[in-house]
């Protein structure tokens, strides 16, 4: 990161440099902007940040993926999204939130970043580069920021400055993230408690399907309105707050109440799957991993038929690898409509799997998909 830092500005004095995980979540999917619980962990692999601060009000931003793009430079007395400086605006919409928060961040800087998690992908690019840019900001000028206060701001600098109406889990994982560790939040109340995932004959597996998620943001949107429309009806009768705080047995005695075939088998998906992950911690407690598995793969079948966010390409990936004798669960991870499944897989047959799946998964849909073995890994921090 130093070497391309002088490479771009000329200059390799004062950088310091910075890492910021992607993540995956391993269960408790769409659940977090229902109030209910989610299960992600950081990964190994996400984005690496140099900076050096400048004397003028300029910043200066190149991002070795996007080269295209070249440095793209603003002040920090106009931050605005702008069209042209396309993935600027995640870090931009970062320094704008900090600085309306009252925040003291008084000289420009120059940057570089590069990442090594796919782009689109669906596991969350987005949000590490805005919690690299949280961090790197709350460092170099000191600023002191309650960790759990970043990820919020960089979860506000994401629905208002970006226009994206994500929930918390992103930032929440990429902030917070514990080698070894998955986090079980709650995301109405942020309460969190860290789970020992210690696979000692297992790995988990990242399947990229390579389809773009280009239906996966407006999608999201119109699945949060149909769980808002459900939540309405149900407050007709219920004292709740979110699809969360339901039982199964609760969802099953009242559903009556939501008028639209459709919304019940939204608001069924956020209330069983909140329950589930739920399961799946206690099962990882008890070490359990075919229960978790089991759960897994009933996640999977719930955001297929209920939530019907999946499509051809991730449903392949899925029922191939369940179709393994090594794995032990799959299921889609992320918004949807492409991106990533996870899988746990028996660890001395990891590479069958993936030379079998990957053969198969080309046949069936024409293009290959890449898989990464998941290492669970620290959040956003300073290196060195």
């Amino acid at each position: 990161m130093i070497d391309l830092f002088k490479k771009i500005y000329n200059k390799e004095n004062d950088v310091r440099t910075f890492f910021s995980p992607g993540r995956v979540n391993l269960i408790g999917e769409h659940t977090d902007y229902n109030g209910g619980n989610v299960f992600p962990c950081a990964l190994s692999f996400g984005t690496y940040g140099a900076i050096a601060l400048r004397d003028d009000k300029t910043v200066n931003m190149y991002s070795k993926n996007f080269d295209e793009f070249g440095v793209i430079s603003f002040n920090l007395e106009k931050l605005e999204n702008e069209e042209i400086h396309n993935w600027a605006n995640y870090p931009k919409g970062v320094i704008s939130v900090l600085i309306n928060k009252g925040y003291k961040i008084d000289k420009g800087f120059d940057m570089v970043v590069y990442g090594d998690i796919p782009n689109g992908a669906g596991l969350s690019s987005s949000a590490s580069i805005e919690l690299l840019m949280g961090v790197m900001l709350d460092n170099i000028f000191n600023l002191n920021i309650n960790r759990i206060d970043l990820v919020k701001y960089c979860q506000e600098a994401e629905n208002e400055f970006i226009g994206v109406n994500c929930g918390i889990m992103d930032q929440f994982a990429i902030g917070m993230g514990k080698e070894k560790n998955a986090i079980l939040l709650d995301c109405n109340t942020l309460n969190y408690s860290y789970a020992n995932i210690d696979l000692k004959d297992e790995v988990i597996i990242i399947a990229n399907t390579n389809k773009r998620r280009g239906l996966a943001d407006s999608k999201y949107n119109e699945r949060r309105s149909e769980c808002e429309t459900a939540l309405k009806e149900l407050q007709t009768k219920l004292n709740i707050n979110s699809l969360g705080e339901l039982s199964e047995k609760e969802f099953e005695n009242n559903k009556y109440l939501i008028t639209n075939p459709i919304n019940i088998k939204r608001a069924r998906h956020a209330v069983y799957e909140n329950q589930r992950t739920l399961k799946a911690v206690e099962a990882l407690k008890e070490n359990n991993i075919e229960k978790f598995g089991e759960l897994m793969i009933a996640s999977h079948n719930s955001l297929k038929d209920d939530y019907e966010v999946t499509g051809k390409e991730l449903d392949t990936l899925v029922e191939l690898a369940l179709n393994h004798k090594a794995t032990i669960g799959s299921r889609m991870t992320g918004a949807g409509f492409g991106g990533c499944t996870v899988s746990i897989v028996k660890k001395d047959m990891k590479d069958d799997f993936i030379k079998e799946v990957g053969e198969k998964y080309k046949d069936i849909i024409g293009y290959k998909a890449d898989f990464y073995i998941a290492n669970i890994g620290n959040g956003t921090c300073e290196l060195g």
